[in-house]
This record gives C-alpha cells, sequence and structure tokens, in this order.
C-alpha cells in the first residue's frame, strides 16, 4: 500500500490548520539557522586538528611533573 497525493495534502492541509502558517515558516527559519550553526562549528572544528601535534613533548612534560 502505496501513499497517495490525497494522503499528502490531507496531511499537509491538518498541519497547516493546526500550527499556522506563520509558525511553520518561524520553526523552518530556526531549523535552518541550527544546520548552519552546525557546518560552521564542524568547519571551525576541522581547522584546528590539521595543526600537527608533538605527543614526545608532552609526555616528557608530564614525566617532569611526576619528578
Amino acid at each position: 500500500m502505496s501513499i497517495g497525493f490525497w494522503q499528502i495534502a490531507v496531511v499537509v492541509i491538518l498541519v497547516v490548520l493546526l500550527f499556522g502558517r506563520g509558525k511553520i515558516s518561524s520553526l523552518m527559519g530556526d531549523v535552518a539557522k541550527g544546520i548552519k550553526s552546525f557546518k560552521k562549528g564542524m568547519a571551525s572544528d576541522v581547522t584546528e586538528d590539521t595543526e600537527p601535534k608533538n605527543i614526545s613533548e608532552n609526555n616528557q612534560d608530564t614525566n617532569n611533573k611526576k619528578e
């Protein structure tokens, strides 16, 4: 059994009647802002991790602190 055009149309009409056009458009705007900030955050994490880290210096620092 597949979903037909009329079934989708009825669901869309019910959603619009329940929430109103203004609420749906503001909700979609908030979702878009969230996606943009997520992508921006992921891009900044990638650039920070590209710097090489010298592990041997970190180990020497911890060994010196223990003594």
